[in-house]
């Protein structure tokens, strides 16, 4: 087991104007279970091929166990990388794959055995031990190249976007496995998703990328608490944080009608570079209806999506001349009509404020 660091690592690649990775600092504790999440494009894979040695670094460092490998080749790193693509010999059996490293390095066949019977055992493979990856199902030609990575012993676990190819049942199930594994294990893991959720349920930390940037790292409880910017609070979260930017007032943020108050020192923050704006956020599940005297925002009902015992209900509102769109999130039998009026207001205590300038959480 190891540490991970990063120190100002970055990744230009040929021919682009900006680094696809920019000064990366970012700091992995020994057993720690770090999920790099992000859109496509901001660089989360890029870091994790970084950390392999499958991709250069450009100006930074990288550390494992204090050791700079920036220039260290991929194999002499002691890492062991899961993909989405499984990339496993289809003409070998599963004991055959996952032991296929371990004969590489010369391994004593006793010790080879005994590591892929205790690899299938925490796995539950030992029936599929003889099989081909043909005669195996999605989920479980993951948990292979799961195992093979488990035989050697790493110091690091790398995993790209591991459950991308399974269905959602599955991929619910596999990754409380897979969270399940690293706790048992101890292993340092770093786990790239694009799947906001998956990142939330899974990770002890969570960082979020965005454009080669790192915007926030943070337990996936402060990162839905605390958003520390306006992207970061409209990319966790499913169905993502309402956001919008309105007017400011001495007394707080302006929703037609409606009054989000602030503190002065928000007030004062928002209007710190002469703006008259402010950037306001507040959550579906941490909005409610109410009657038209609790001065509430009037939004016009254009979708309802049933889920059982929850709905979401989609409605618009003309704010300054546009109509902007709100999603609020109701016990099912409080659903409203298609076309129907009803009056939102978020819960005292969880509105999010933001510079709407800068996008900086005041």
């Amino acid at each position: 087991m190891a540490t991970v660091r990063y120190d100002k690592a970055t990744r230009i690649y040929p021919g682009s104007d900006r680094p696809a990775v920019d000064a990366l600092d970012l700091d992995i504790a020994d057993g720690e279970f770090l999920v790099l999440v992000g859109p496509s494009g901001s660089g989360k894979s890029t870091a994790l091929r970084m950390l392999a040695g499958l991709e250069e670094v450009d100006s930074g460092s990288i550390y494992i166990a204090d050791r700079n490998v920036t220039n260290v080749a991929p194999k002499e790193r002691d890492i062991a990388m899961v993909f989405q693509n499984y990339a496993l010999y289809p003409h070998m059996t599963v004991r055959d794959n996952m032991a296929f490293a371990l004969k590489l390095h010369h391994t004593p066949r006793h010790d080879i055995e005994q590591r892929v019977k205790e690899a299938a055992a925490l796995l539950e493979l030992e029936p599929y031990l003889d099989r081909k990856p043909k005669a195996l199902s999605g989920g479980q030609r993951q948990r292979v190249a799961m195992g093979r990575a488990i035989v050697r012993e790493p110091q690091v676990f790398l995993m790209d976007e591991p459950l991308s190819n399974l269905d959602a049942k599955l991929r619910v199930q596999t990754r409380s496995q897979i969270a399940t594994l690293q706790k048992r294990l101890g292993i340092t893991t770093v786990y790239v998703t694009h799947d906001q959720v998956e990142a939330m349920t899974m990770g002890h930390r969570v960082a979020v990328l965005d454009n080669g940037l790192l915007q926030q790292v943070d337990t996936p409880r402060h990162l839905y608490d605390r958003p520390g910017n306006v992207f970061v609070a409209g990319f966790i979260g499913s169905p993502a944080m309402n956001i919008k930017t309105v007017p400011l007032t001495d007394s707080g943020a302006e929703f037609g009608e409606m009054m989000l108050p602030l503190t002065r020192e928000q007030v004062a923050a928002a209007r710190a570079d002469g703006t008259q704006h402010v950037t306001i956020g507040f959550r579906p599940e941490s909005t409610d209806l109410v009657g038209p005297a609790d001065q509430g925002m009037p939004i016009t009902v254009d979708l309802v999506e049933e889920l059982g015992s929850d709905a979401f209900v989609y409605g618009t509102v003309a704010l300054e001349g546009h109509d902007e769109r709100f999603v609020v999130r109701v016990e099912s039998e409080k659903a409203p009509e298609l076309g129907e009026v009803v009056y939102v207001k978020p819960r005292p205590g969880t509105v999010h404020a933001f510079h709407a300038t800068t996008g900086v959480s005041l």
